[in-house]
């Protein structure tokens, strides 16, 4: 057996979630429910990130404390998960007292294996305000592109940035120019893990290219060592005397928070974390953003190499941008749509399929609501729904809810067991699109095998071929709840329930002749096409 663990990226607890955040986590949630019916051990995590400066930024417009902003967030975003299927064995937060002695342990321990040095550095330093500024409390242009930038990184060009790197500094407080200052920091040695770095890069198999072309692009240029250390108010106390008002710095705090919270999990069920953990046995996979990919790839790795013994990345599932109608979300000009605004309004299988089917897997796509509502009803209802509810019917007219005896169609039977190998191997390579695309050309000729048997004909003609079509549909459907539960639990779910089916598994499973259907219900509603305007419109008038 092979322990699997799963990383989903930490979303900052400073405003809700939009679909595009989601769309860049739910891979991870897709993979842990397939190993789990695998029969693997499994061990997802994640959490909110509560110590970012656009936390204190939220937190100084609306006069209130960090804690405030982040108990309010972390609260939606436990709500919002829960709601969208995410099976997370643990997610926790970043502000939980387990994660800060975690760090802390960590800090010391990169410190005892000459990981960390200590400098005096230049600091962005606001006379205005009386402060050393963080890093995204400085913006200006990026000296590579051009652009205009904060202080830790262009999203522009993805270059990863020091303040003072910046042209045309301003302090995102008061507008002012910050001058710069000395202060004692340590830094992280980045460099040091160049070498090591280029050879786990060039042997990376099951990163998406994204990940690994922008990761060769930092390592051609050369690892710069990075400020493991800042003077904030907000975040992990350094654990060193002489170190007062000055904090563990989110880079390395919060890409820790894979391992605090394997660490949280095995105190809370008494299990072992280092099972997860271990160099040996272990297949480990994370799942963010792309713009999250320097920290998956070479800062965390450079930190548990740092640590020693620890089980590095395998597998980086790191999304493309998901755009709506055409242009950039935007969270400041409210171009979003909210992941609790779109719970209220739809299905939730719904916005799982299309995150999947339509999301940035490979290249940035675009949410659009007419593509949203006409896949749910195109694909969703008219391919998936269709056939469950159409095969399930005629057995309740023409067999009074029976499941009538007979033999699968073995070509059918084929076609099911092929699916089970072909669709979980490409989930394991993180392509999931392409396996949900497999299974749903499955569910179309599955359609067409129906309309070509004519069940409504056969009854009159043939009981035995009639009888043996619509076990063989049973079976199917049977089937298609396994290969689908990853990517739609709640009509899986659903439909285990018609069948009498008992918990699902990653294997060919048969549905006994016989057996009474409990109450169908159909799988999905059919979306009225004139909520695109109305929803469109909503969005253009926020």
């Amino acid at each position: 057996m092979m322990s699997i663990f799963i990383g989903g990226a930490w979303p900052y607890a400073n405003g809700s979630l939009h679909l595009g955040r989601v769309a860049s986590l739910l891979p991870g949630d897709v993979i842990a429910r397939y190993f789990r019916l695998k029969g693997e051990e499994v061990l997802y995590v994640s959490g909110s990130d509560c110590h970012g400066t656009p936390i204190s930024i939220q937190a100084n417009k609306e006069g209130v404390s960090p804690k405030v902003i982040t108990d309010r967030y972390h609260n939606e975003f436990e709500d919002c998960f829960h709601q969208m299927g995410f099976s997370y064995d643990l997610y926790t937060r970043t502000d939980h007292p387990f994660h800060h002695e975690v760090v802390q342990q960590v800090f010391n321990q990169l410190l005892d294996n000459g990981v960390l040095y200590k400098k005096a550095v230049e600091q962005t330093y606001c006379d205005n305000c009386v402060r050393f500024l963080p890093d995204r409390y400085v913006e200006g242009n990026c000296p590579q592109c051009g652009s205009a930038a904060r202080g830790d990184q262009c999203d522009a060009c993805s270059a990863l940035l020091d303040p003072l790197e910046l042209h045309n500094r301003s302090c995102k407080l008061c507008k002012g120019s910050p001058s710069s200052r000395l202060s004692d920091h340590y830094f992280l040695a980045l460099s040091k893990f160049q070498t090591e770095l280029e050879n786990f890069v060039d042997q990376a198999d099951g990163w998406r290219e994204n990940a690994i072309g922008l990761s060769k692009r930092y390592l051609r240029e050369g690892l710069q060592d990075r400020a493991a250390t800042r003077d904030l108010d907000w975040g992990v106390d350094v654990p060193l005397e002489g170190f007062d008002g000055k904090k563990i710095y989110v880079w390395v705090e919060a890409v820790t928070g894979y391992l605090s919270a394997s660490k949280l999990w095995a105190n809370q069920r008494g299990e072992s974390w280092e099972k997860f953990w271990s160099k040996e046995g272990v297949k480990a996979y994370y799942i963010h953003g792309k713009d999250n990919i320097p920290f998956h790839t070479l800062i965390w790795p450079a930190i548990l190499l740092g640590l020693k013994n620890v089980h590095l990345p395998d597998h980086i599932i790191s999304s493309e941008f998901l755009t709506l109608e055409g242009k950039k979300f935007s969270t400041s000009r409210n171009w979003a749509v909210w992941v609790p605004y779109l719970l209220q309004r739809y299905e939730v299988d719904s916005i799982r399929y299309f995150l999947i089917a339509n999301g940035p897997e490979n290249r940035d796509t675009d949410f659009s609501w007419r593509e949203f509502i006409y896949s749910h009803n195109g694909e969703l209802l008219g391919a998936f729904g269709n056939f469950v509810n159409r095969s399930l019917v005629f057995i309740g007219k023409l067999y009074e809810g029976t499941i009538p005896l007979g033999v699968i169609d073995s070509s059918m039977k084929d076609q099911l067991e092929d699916l089970y190998t072909r669709c979980g191997a490409l989930i394991e390579n993180g392509k999931l699109k392409e396996s949900l695309d497999t299974v749903f050309a499955f569910i179309r000729s599955c359609n067409k095998y129906v309309d070509d048997q004519k069940p409504w004909n056969q009854i009159k003609e043939n009981v035995d071929a009639c009888s043996h079509t619509l076990h063989t549909c049973v079976q199917i459907i049977a089937n298609l709840s396994n290969l689908l539960e990853p990517f739609l639990p709640f009509s899986c779910r659903k439909i285990w329930d018609f069948l009498g089916l008992s918990d699902p598994t990653w294997a060919y499973v048969e549905c006994p002749s016989g057996r009474e259907l409990n109450q169908v219900e159909v799988l999905f509603q059919r979306i009225d096409v004139s909520q695109i305007e109305e929803e469109v419109q909503r969005l253009k008038h926020i």
